[in-house]
Protein backbone atom coordinates (compact mmCIF):
# COMPACT_ATOMS: atom_id res chain seq x y z
CA UNK A 1 0.00 0.00 0.00
CA UNK A 2 1.21 3.17 -0.84
CA UNK A 3 2.23 5.47 1.40
CA UNK A 4 0.02 8.78 2.85
CA UNK A 5 1.87 12.31 1.97
CA UNK A 6 2.32 13.77 5.56
CA UNK A 7 2.69 18.03 6.45
CA UNK A 8 3.84 17.95 10.22
CA UNK A 9 2.81 20.86 11.86
CA UNK A 10 4.64 21.75 15.56
CA UNK A 11 2.85 23.69 18.38
CA UNK A 12 3.84 27.25 19.38
CA UNK A 13 3.20 28.32 23.32
CA UNK A 14 -0.17 28.02 24.63
CA UNK A 15 -0.58 24.04 24.18
CA UNK A 16 0.40 22.37 27.25
CA UNK A 17 -2.20 23.50 29.69
CA UNK A 18 -4.54 21.72 32.49
CA UNK A 19 -5.61 18.68 30.08
CA UNK A 20 -2.57 18.23 28.81
CA UNK A 21 -0.96 17.76 32.09
CA UNK A 22 0.45 14.08 31.91
CA UNK A 23 0.89 13.85 28.44
CA UNK A 24 4.42 12.81 28.64
CA UNK A 25 3.72 9.99 30.85
CA UNK A 26 1.04 8.78 29.03
CA UNK A 27 2.51 9.11 25.86
CA UNK A 28 5.72 8.62 26.13
CA UNK A 29 6.86 7.28 29.74
CA UNK A 30 10.00 5.36 29.19
CA UNK A 31 11.54 6.93 26.12
CA UNK A 32 15.03 7.27 25.96
CA UNK A 33 15.12 10.75 24.66
CA UNK A 34 12.66 11.70 27.74
CA UNK A 35 15.15 10.53 30.06
CA UNK A 36 18.14 12.20 28.02
CA UNK A 37 15.89 15.36 28.23
CA UNK A 38 15.43 15.06 31.75
CA UNK A 39 18.69 14.40 32.50
CA UNK A 40 20.13 17.62 30.92
CA UNK A 41 17.83 19.42 32.98
CA UNK A 42 18.48 18.27 36.17
CA UNK A 43 22.25 18.71 34.60
CA UNK A 44 21.25 22.36 35.56
CA UNK A 45 19.64 22.12 38.66
CA UNK A 46 16.08 22.72 36.95
CA UNK A 47 12.99 20.07 37.88
CA UNK A 48 13.13 18.06 34.96
CA UNK A 49 10.14 17.51 32.40
CA UNK A 50 9.07 14.01 34.12
CA UNK A 51 8.50 15.70 37.82
CA UNK A 52 6.58 18.77 35.59
CA UNK A 53 3.92 16.27 33.87
CA UNK A 54 3.98 14.32 36.74
CA UNK A 55 2.39 17.13 38.84
CA UNK A 56 -0.39 16.05 40.90
CA UNK A 57 -2.47 19.12 39.90
CA UNK A 58 -1.66 21.87 37.14
CA UNK A 59 -0.18 25.79 37.79
CA UNK A 60 -0.74 28.39 35.66
CA UNK A 61 1.60 29.89 37.54
CA UNK A 62 3.87 27.56 36.90
CA UNK A 63 3.28 25.28 33.88
CA UNK A 64 2.78 28.16 31.61
CA UNK A 65 5.79 30.20 32.49
CA UNK A 66 8.28 30.16 29.88
CA UNK A 67 11.07 28.57 31.37
CA UNK A 68 8.61 25.77 32.25
CA UNK A 69 5.81 25.37 29.15
CA UNK A 70 8.70 25.87 26.03
CA UNK A 71 10.98 22.57 27.53
CA UNK A 72 7.74 20.34 28.02
CA UNK A 73 5.72 21.23 24.44
CA UNK A 74 8.91 20.81 22.35
CA UNK A 75 9.54 17.45 24.49
CA UNK A 76 6.00 16.44 23.52
CA UNK A 77 5.67 17.26 20.00
CA UNK A 78 9.43 15.95 19.25
CA UNK A 79 8.30 12.52 20.73
CA UNK A 80 5.08 12.73 19.23
CA UNK A 81 6.63 13.14 15.65
CA UNK A 82 9.21 10.51 16.63
CA UNK A 83 5.99 8.19 16.90
CA UNK A 84 4.85 8.42 13.93
CA UNK A 85 4.50 5.30 11.95
CA UNK A 86 6.61 6.19 9.29
CA UNK A 87 5.88 2.71 7.12
CA UNK A 88 2.35 4.27 6.29
CA UNK A 89 3.18 7.71 6.03
CA UNK A 90 6.20 10.10 4.37
CA UNK A 91 6.64 13.47 5.85
CA UNK A 92 6.86 15.64 2.99
CA UNK A 93 7.23 18.99 5.10
CA UNK A 94 7.42 19.96 8.08
CA UNK A 95 6.42 23.71 9.46
CA UNK A 96 5.59 25.16 13.14
CA UNK A 97 4.10 27.95 14.72
CA UNK A 98 6.78 30.71 16.67
CA UNK A 99 7.54 28.76 19.49
CA UNK A 100 7.21 25.38 17.76
CA UNK A 101 10.06 26.51 14.80
CA UNK A 102 12.38 25.24 17.26
CA UNK A 103 10.81 21.76 17.13
CA UNK A 104 10.25 21.93 13.14
CA UNK A 105 13.96 22.34 13.20
CA UNK A 106 14.65 19.27 15.17
CA UNK A 107 11.91 17.22 13.12
CA UNK A 108 13.52 18.12 9.48
CA UNK A 109 16.75 16.98 10.88
CA UNK A 110 18.21 20.78 10.91
CA UNK A 111 19.53 19.96 14.38
CA UNK A 112 19.43 16.76 16.64
CA UNK A 113 16.83 16.31 18.91
CA UNK A 114 19.12 16.76 22.04
CA UNK A 115 19.99 20.47 20.28
CA UNK A 116 16.63 21.14 19.61
CA UNK A 117 15.66 20.18 23.01
CA UNK A 118 18.49 22.59 24.72
CA UNK A 119 17.49 25.34 21.80
CA UNK A 120 13.65 25.25 23.36
CA UNK A 121 14.67 24.91 26.84
CA UNK A 122 17.29 28.18 26.45
CA UNK A 123 14.73 30.12 24.22
CA UNK A 124 12.24 29.31 27.51
CA UNK A 125 14.45 31.54 29.32
CA UNK A 126 16.00 33.72 26.95
CA UNK A 127 11.96 34.75 26.35
CA UNK A 128 11.57 36.42 29.49
CA UNK A 129 14.38 38.97 28.93
CA UNK A 130 12.66 41.60 26.94
CA UNK A 131 11.86 44.91 26.69
CA UNK A 132 8.18 45.88 29.11
CA UNK A 133 5.14 44.51 26.74
CA UNK A 134 2.96 41.57 26.22
CA UNK A 135 0.64 40.21 23.35
CA UNK A 136 -3.48 39.84 22.71
CA UNK A 137 -5.02 37.90 20.30
CA UNK A 138 -7.70 39.44 17.72
CA UNK A 139 -10.26 37.38 16.55
CA UNK A 140 -11.00 38.75 13.06
CA UNK A 141 -12.58 35.71 11.38
CA UNK A 142 -16.46 35.57 11.02
CA UNK A 143 -18.81 32.83 12.32
CA UNK A 144 -17.46 31.38 8.82
CA UNK A 145 -13.77 31.41 9.19
CA UNK A 146 -13.55 33.98 6.76
CA UNK A 147 -11.92 37.56 7.44
CA UNK A 148 -13.45 40.59 5.98
CA UNK A 149 -10.71 42.68 4.79
CA UNK A 150 -12.21 45.84 5.30
CA UNK A 151 -12.28 45.30 9.05
CA UNK A 152 -8.76 44.17 8.68
CA UNK A 153 -7.67 47.10 7.13
CA UNK A 154 -9.71 49.16 10.03
CA UNK A 155 -7.75 46.78 12.74
CA UNK A 156 -4.29 47.43 10.67
CA UNK A 157 -5.17 51.51 10.96
CA UNK A 158 -5.98 51.43 14.80
CA UNK A 159 -2.59 49.13 15.19
CA UNK A 160 -0.60 52.50 13.80
CA UNK A 161 -2.55 54.84 15.78
CA UNK A 162 -1.09 53.35 19.11
CA UNK A 163 2.16 51.81 18.17
CA UNK A 164 1.17 48.16 18.62
CA UNK A 165 2.76 45.65 15.97
CA UNK A 166 1.92 42.66 14.44
CA UNK A 167 2.84 39.33 16.15
CA UNK A 168 1.86 36.55 14.57
CA UNK A 169 -0.70 36.15 11.71
CA UNK A 170 -2.54 33.01 12.55
CA UNK A 171 -5.05 32.08 10.17
CA UNK A 172 -7.90 33.86 11.07
CA UNK A 173 -6.83 35.53 14.14
CA UNK A 174 -4.28 38.20 14.88
CA UNK A 175 -1.66 38.05 17.66
CA UNK A 176 -0.42 41.69 18.82
CA UNK A 177 1.78 43.42 20.79
CA UNK A 178 3.59 46.04 22.17
CA UNK A 179 3.66 47.72 26.01
CA UNK A 180 0.46 47.32 28.23
CA UNK A 181 -0.42 51.34 27.61
CA UNK A 182 -0.22 50.49 23.71
CA UNK A 183 -2.18 47.36 24.00
CA UNK A 184 -4.80 49.35 26.46
CA UNK A 185 -5.73 52.01 23.88
CA UNK A 186 -5.85 49.76 21.14
CA UNK A 187 -8.35 47.99 22.86
CA UNK A 188 -10.87 50.90 23.52
CA UNK A 189 -9.81 52.34 19.82
CA UNK A 190 -10.95 48.92 18.19
CA UNK A 191 -13.73 48.07 15.49
CA UNK A 192 -16.37 45.42 16.86
CA UNK A 193 -14.75 42.05 16.69
CA UNK A 194 -16.58 38.90 17.17
CA UNK A 195 -14.53 38.34 20.67
CA UNK A 196 -13.12 40.55 22.99
CA UNK A 197 -9.55 41.07 22.96
CA UNK A 198 -7.48 38.00 24.66
CA UNK A 199 -4.49 39.38 26.58
CA UNK A 200 -1.77 36.47 27.04
CA UNK A 201 -0.80 35.71 30.38
CA UNK A 202 2.99 35.25 30.83
CA UNK A 203 3.81 35.96 27.01
CA UNK A 204 6.43 39.04 26.04
CA UNK A 205 6.11 41.02 23.17
CA UNK A 206 7.26 38.18 20.60
CA UNK A 207 8.44 38.45 17.48
CA UNK A 208 8.91 42.15 17.58
CA UNK A 209 11.98 44.33 17.99
CA UNK A 210 11.42 44.86 21.26
CA UNK A 211 13.14 41.32 22.11
CA UNK A 212 16.39 42.03 21.19
CA UNK A 213 17.94 41.53 24.49
CA UNK A 214 16.26 37.60 23.93
CA UNK A 215 18.06 37.49 20.40
CA UNK A 216 21.35 38.87 21.42
CA UNK A 217 21.72 36.20 24.90
CA UNK A 218 20.50 33.20 21.88
CA UNK A 219 23.28 34.30 19.01
CA UNK A 220 25.61 34.10 22.47
CA UNK A 221 25.12 30.86 23.94
CA UNK A 222 23.45 28.97 21.13
CA UNK A 223 26.22 28.04 18.14
CA UNK A 224 25.71 28.19 14.75
CA UNK A 225 27.84 24.34 14.46
CA UNK A 226 24.62 22.83 16.08
CA UNK A 227 22.91 23.52 12.85
CA UNK A 228 22.80 21.90 9.62
CA UNK A 229 20.82 20.94 6.52
CA UNK A 230 17.34 19.55 6.76
CA UNK A 231 16.33 16.23 5.54
CA UNK A 232 13.12 17.18 4.94
CA UNK A 233 12.23 20.49 3.39
CA UNK A 234 11.31 23.10 6.47
CA UNK A 235 9.16 26.08 6.04
CA UNK A 236 9.73 29.16 8.16
CA UNK A 237 8.02 32.17 9.36
CA UNK A 238 7.88 33.86 6.07
CA UNK A 239 7.25 31.29 4.00
CA UNK A 240 10.51 30.62 2.82
CA UNK A 241 10.99 26.58 2.15
CA UNK A 242 14.75 25.81 3.48
CA UNK A 243 15.50 22.87 1.50
CA UNK A 244 18.09 20.31 1.74
CA UNK A 245 20.90 21.09 -1.05
CA UNK A 246 19.96 24.55 -1.13
CA UNK A 247 19.77 25.89 2.19
CA UNK A 248 22.95 27.18 4.54
CA UNK A 249 23.83 26.44 7.79
CA UNK A 250 24.96 29.65 9.48
CA UNK A 251 21.78 31.12 7.31
CA UNK A 252 19.74 29.33 8.96
CA UNK A 253 20.97 30.05 12.39
CA UNK A 254 21.13 33.81 11.72
CA UNK A 255 17.26 33.07 10.53
CA UNK A 256 16.82 31.46 13.96
CA UNK A 257 18.71 34.05 16.81
CA UNK A 258 17.54 37.14 14.12
CA UNK A 259 13.96 37.25 12.33
CA UNK A 260 13.01 35.06 13.77
CA UNK A 261 12.33 36.77 17.33
CA UNK A 262 12.65 40.24 16.20
CA UNK A 263 9.71 40.02 13.35
CA UNK A 264 6.41 38.98 12.68
CA UNK A 265 5.87 34.92 12.53
CA UNK A 266 3.34 34.49 9.72
CA UNK A 267 1.89 31.31 10.11
CA UNK A 268 -0.80 31.85 7.82
CA UNK A 269 1.82 32.25 5.12
CA UNK A 270 4.17 29.16 6.01
CA UNK A 271 0.71 27.01 5.85
CA UNK A 272 -0.34 28.17 2.66
CA UNK A 273 2.97 27.69 0.86
CA UNK A 274 3.29 24.45 2.22
CA UNK A 275 -0.10 23.20 1.59
CA UNK A 276 -0.02 24.65 -2.15
CA UNK A 277 3.83 23.41 -2.80
CA UNK A 278 3.37 19.96 -1.51
CA UNK A 279 -0.21 19.36 -1.52
CA UNK A 280 -0.10 17.19 1.45
CA UNK A 281 -2.78 13.76 1.83
CA UNK A 282 -3.52 15.19 5.46
CA UNK A 283 -1.79 17.75 7.80
CA UNK A 284 -0.74 16.36 11.03
CA UNK A 285 -0.42 18.29 14.07
CA UNK A 286 1.47 17.17 16.90
CA UNK A 287 0.65 17.15 20.17
CA UNK A 288 0.26 18.18 23.45
CA UNK A 289 -2.67 20.35 22.77
CA UNK A 290 -5.11 20.91 19.74
CA UNK A 291 -5.29 25.15 20.08
CA UNK A 292 -3.36 25.36 17.05
CA UNK A 293 -6.40 23.08 14.88
CA UNK A 294 -8.81 26.31 14.54
CA UNK A 295 -6.17 28.17 13.02
CA UNK A 296 -5.27 25.57 10.30
CA UNK A 297 -8.46 25.14 9.76
CA UNK A 298 -9.13 29.03 9.02
CA UNK A 299 -5.93 28.60 6.50
CA UNK A 300 -7.89 25.77 4.54
CA UNK A 301 -10.93 27.65 4.18
CA UNK A 302 -9.17 30.52 2.70
CA UNK A 303 -7.65 28.74 0.29
CA UNK A 304 -10.77 26.26 -0.35
CA UNK A 305 -8.82 23.88 -0.21
CA UNK A 306 -10.23 20.22 -1.46
CA UNK A 307 -13.50 22.68 -1.19
CA UNK A 308 -13.37 23.23 2.44
CA UNK A 309 -14.41 26.81 1.99
CA UNK A 310 -16.48 27.38 5.28
CA UNK A 311 -15.92 26.35 8.98
CA UNK A 312 -18.99 23.52 8.08
CA UNK A 313 -17.23 22.16 5.49
CA UNK A 314 -14.20 21.75 7.38
CA UNK A 315 -16.78 20.36 10.07
CA UNK A 316 -17.96 17.79 8.34
CA UNK A 317 -14.31 16.77 6.36
CA UNK A 318 -13.05 16.37 9.67
CA UNK A 319 -16.03 13.53 10.77
CA UNK A 320 -15.87 11.93 7.48
CA UNK A 321 -12.71 12.02 5.94
CA UNK A 322 -10.10 13.81 8.48
CA UNK A 323 -7.43 16.34 6.25
CA UNK A 324 -5.64 17.07 9.58
CA UNK A 325 -5.10 15.13 12.23
CA UNK A 326 -4.54 16.59 15.60
CA UNK A 327 -2.36 13.74 17.67
CA UNK A 328 -3.76 15.58 20.97
CA UNK A 329 -6.80 14.41 20.19
CA UNK A 330 -8.08 11.43 21.33
CA UNK A 331 -9.42 9.08 18.36
CA UNK A 332 -7.15 10.81 16.00
CA UNK A 333 -4.12 10.65 17.10
CA UNK A 334 -4.57 6.68 16.80
CA UNK A 335 -4.74 7.22 13.43
CA UNK A 336 -1.16 7.63 12.53
CA UNK A 337 0.97 6.03 15.43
Amino acid sequence: MAKQSILVVCPGRGTYNAPELGYLARHHGGRAELAAFDALRAGRGAPTLSELDGAAKFSPALHTRGDIAAPLIYAASYLDFLSIDRDRFEVVAVTGNSMGWYTALACAGAVSGEHGFAIADAMGVNSQKHAPGGQAVLVLAGEDWRVDPALRRAVDAAMVRHGVLPSIHLGGMLVVAGSKAALDALEKDLPGLSRPPLRLAGHGPFHTPLMAESANAARASLPATWFGRPEVPLIDGRGKIWRRFESDAESLWDYTFGHQILAPYDFTTAMTVAIREFAPDRIVLLGPGETLGGAIGQVLVALNWLDIGSKDAFSSRQGEDATLIGMGRPGQREYVV
